[in-house]
């Protein structure tokens, strides 16, 4: 088994969360603990000998994939959640999504200055997320070694508000 048999893994859910939107949903690669593990291998493999320090994130499929990565690294977790959720200090980004904004957060002793970090969500579109965060990580000093993502969807061309910034994403549509 490979990345693209998780690949053929990916459900498509047409119109959610709204009309015209087809969600890639990984529940099934998820429920699966040989594609669970490509893809934890795949990360890991790529990450192994960048001497990751702290994993951030993104709320909430970024958890189960970042929070396995870090164990498997030996790294921290950062948890990037939607603003109010973080019970200390924190410090906010916001982005624009199609229909308004959104804010998210981290705590503010989550990264230290000059550590090793990565970025992790399960998929890539516009970025904003992406960008939000790695705003939040360098404002508290953190290096960020690379944004990685599971899946992007090219056509939204969502790397160009990572410009800057290494971008992996082993499964592209």
């Amino acid at each position: 088994m490979s990345i693209e048999a998780v690949k053929q893994a990916i459900r498509d859910v047409p119109d959610f969360p709204q009309k015209g939107i087809i969600f890639k949903d990984i529940t099934p690669v998820l429920n699966n603990p040989k594609l669970f593990k490509i893809v934890i291998d795949e990360f890991a493999a790529r990450y192994q000998k960048s001497r990751i320090e702290k994993i951030a994130a993104v709320e909430s499929r970024g958890f189960l994939l970042g929070s396995v990565l870090a164990y498997k690294l030996g790294a921290g977790l950062v948890p990037v959640r939607k603003k109010g959720k973080l019970p200390a200090d924190t410090i906010e980004a916001s982005y624009a999504l199609e229909y308004g904004t959104a804010t998210i957060e981290i705590h503010t002793d989550a990264v230290k200055k000059g550590e090793r970090v990565l970025i992790i969500d399960d998929l890539l579109a516009t970025g904003g997320t992406a960008a939000a965060t790695a705003s939040m990580v360098k404002q508290l000093g953190g290096d960020i070694v690379e944004i990685a993502f599971l899946i992007e969807l090219a056509f939204l061309k969502g790397r160009e508000k990572l410009s800057g910034y290494p971008v992996f994403a082993p499964i592209a549509y």
